[in-house]
């Protein structure tokens, strides 16, 4: 099949802009990405219902509906609120800038590919300013990568600058975050577990761990039985897991929530009203699954 252009635009009532298709007419979730940086799909207004309706997406290919993208404007899918959230951190490094002086920090880089050497990682952000240091995290017996790293730069404004975006480093979308010790200083330490919310029942548990690994070593992976639509993921770092909490992510086409795995009691019962057994149940279920799960449950 010859090459197509789709007519692709962040919103309905804006102007669109044209993405080429595959040989064999499909489009690559990473070509949306590329002219849309966090996109997670496309949706379309259906010419004879008027309602939207979601392209599938399989392993990274969006396919068109019905074999055929027609003259239709489809529009991008975000993570919920990404793009709010961008416009929030904009709005929240602007006021923390007028409290005064402000030190930069050692930024978490999350979802480094394996390849990636600090010269790699210092290479790409000299580009938005002076970096002070970089590193990445390696395993002290096989000196293997273990998918993040550190980076830290000489002026509070690159720091704002650089977390207020993805980044692709070697082919790969990153994420710059604060680790929540920066965050929250007078905070206990945080857990190395992640509650993922939102969870459909062909998800397995090494499908869980294969993508979560893109961010850091995953040493355990638990989804409960009978299945109730959560899972928990543990991490050999807890600044990695806690890096991810409060994030939107997109998993087999599903966007999950992750949260803190250590909810506390009282809050159960709002975040699961219609659990079967209630809140005392559910409660009980998390004081099971707080800490260390056996290996025959992964």
């Amino acid at each position: 099949m010859s090459e197509l252009y789709i007519r692709v635009a962040e919103d309905e009532n804006e102007e669109p802009m044209e993405i080429p298709s595959e040989d064999d007419g499909t489009i690559l979730l990473s070509s949306v990405a590329a002219q849309f940086p966090g996109a997670c799909g496309l949706r379309y207004r259906n010419p004879e219902s008027q309602c939207m309706r979601g392209v599938r997406l399989v392993e990274g290919v969006l396919h068109a509906p019905e074999n055929d993208w027609g003259s239709l404007v489809y529009v991008v899918n975000y993570p919920k609120d990404n793009k709010r959230k961008m416009e929030e951190i904009d709005a929240a490094s602007a006021v923390k800038v007028k409290r005064g002086f402000q030190k930069t920090s050692d930024l978490i880089v999350l979802g480094l590919p394996w390849k990636t050497t600090e010269q790699d990682l210092k290479d790409y952000f000299t580009t938005f300013g002076e970096v002070i240091m970089v590193q990445v995290k390696r395993d002290v017996k096989t000196g293997n990568s273990k998918g993040f790293g550190f980076v830290r730069f000489t002026e509070y404004e690159t720091q704002t600058k650089v977390i207020a975006q993805r980044h692709m480093i070697d082919g790969r979308w990153c994420d710059c975050k604060l680790p929540n010790s920066k965050a929250f200083p007078d905070e206990p330490m945080r857990s190395r577990k992640i509650f993922v919310g939102r969870c459909t029942e062909d998800m397995t548990t090494d499908e869980l761990r294969q993508y979560f690994m893109q961010y850091g070593e995953v040493t355990d992976v638990f989804i409960p039985k009978p299945f109730r639509a959560f899972a928990f993921v543990t991490f050999a770092d807890d600044q990695v897991a806690q890096a991810l909490c409060g994030e939107d992510l997109i998993i087999k086409g599903i966007s999950v929530h992750i949260s803190n795995a250590e909810p506390k009691h009282n809050n159960i019962h709002q975040l699961f009203p219609n659990f079967p057994g209630g809140s005392a149940s559910l409660a009980a279920m998390f004081d099971r699954s707080q800490y260390q799960f056996p290996s025959s449950h992964v």
